[in-house]
């Protein structure tokens, strides 16, 4: 049996962010200023946007960005 899951997450995950976001090749690109600004305290949003959206539908570039914030020492990412 399979469990069931939460009808707003399924509506959310079909919907999307409902917000513009960057695509995989972008994040990538632009991960490494993204954490920094993170890590330094700037607004990592306004300087790369679009990121966090992608970063909450994508779980290959949200892994990615958990792994370089660790690695930068920062972490878990908030």
């Amino acid at each position: 049996m399979t469990p069931r899951r939460d009808p707003a997450a399924l509506l959310a995950a079909l919907l999307g962010p409902g917000v513009p976001e960057l695509g995989c090749d972008a994040c990538f690109d632009e991960l490494d200023r993204y954490v920094e600004a993170e890590l330094t305290g700037g607004d990592a949003d306004a300087l790369v946007p679009g990121m966090r959206a992608h970063l909450a539908g994508c779980p290959a570039c949200r892994e990615e960005h958990a792994a370089l914030h660790a690695l930068a020492g920062g972490g878990e990412p908030r």
